[in-house]
């Protein structure tokens, strides 16, 4: 898995199999049969910005939900660390781990290293449309509850012009 630079709207999204904080491992394709899938990156499990933009997502999710869409989180983390952020704030979605970087990567999101560069990856977040085109593509590094709120935005939009 390549990756060229942070991939845009009308993008095809990289497939993706990556294990979740049960150790199960899930596919975006299987996300996909069941609708849209927002997908967001964070750069740490457990961090107070990343466990903030996370717990936003888990206090949205009839809403989402609400819109056939389905959410999960993607960071560097193990999948025992990602255990362990699930069960201290009771997400109620998949966390995957990325330890290789590959899909951070793939999708343009990981940083190179740097001595400034303090954050693995830029945080964010994809909204997927169940053909794999990306639909919305949010970024910020400072406003967690942006990545959830626009993605929530951005689906209601689809929904009410498919109607």
């Amino acid at each position: 898995m390549a990756g060229t630079g942070l991939l845009s709207v009308g993008a095809i999204a990289p497939e993706f199999e990556l294990r979740d904080q049960a150790g199960d491992l899930v596919r975006l394709s299987e996300l996909l049969t069941q609708g849209s899938v927002v997908v967001f990156f964070y750069p740490a499990a457990m961090s107070p910005g990343c466990t903030a933009q996370s717990c936003h997502f888990r206090d949205l999710a009839a809403e989402f939900a609400e819109l056939g869409a389905r959410v999960v989180g993607i960071s560097p983390d193990s999948v025992d660390r990602q255990r362990r952020f699930d069960e201290a704030n009771h997400l109620g979605y998949p966390v995957l781990a990325d330890v290789s970087g590959d899909v951070c990567r793939a999708y343009g999101v990981a940083r190179t290293r740097s001595r400034t560069r303090l954050l693995p990856l830029r945080r964010s977040t994809f909204v997927v449309a169940p053909d794999r085109h990306i639909a919305a593509v949010i970024r910020s590094e400072l406003r967690m509850d942006v990545h959830a709120d626009k993605a929530l935005d951005i689906l209601r939009r689809r929904a009410t012009s498919a109607t």
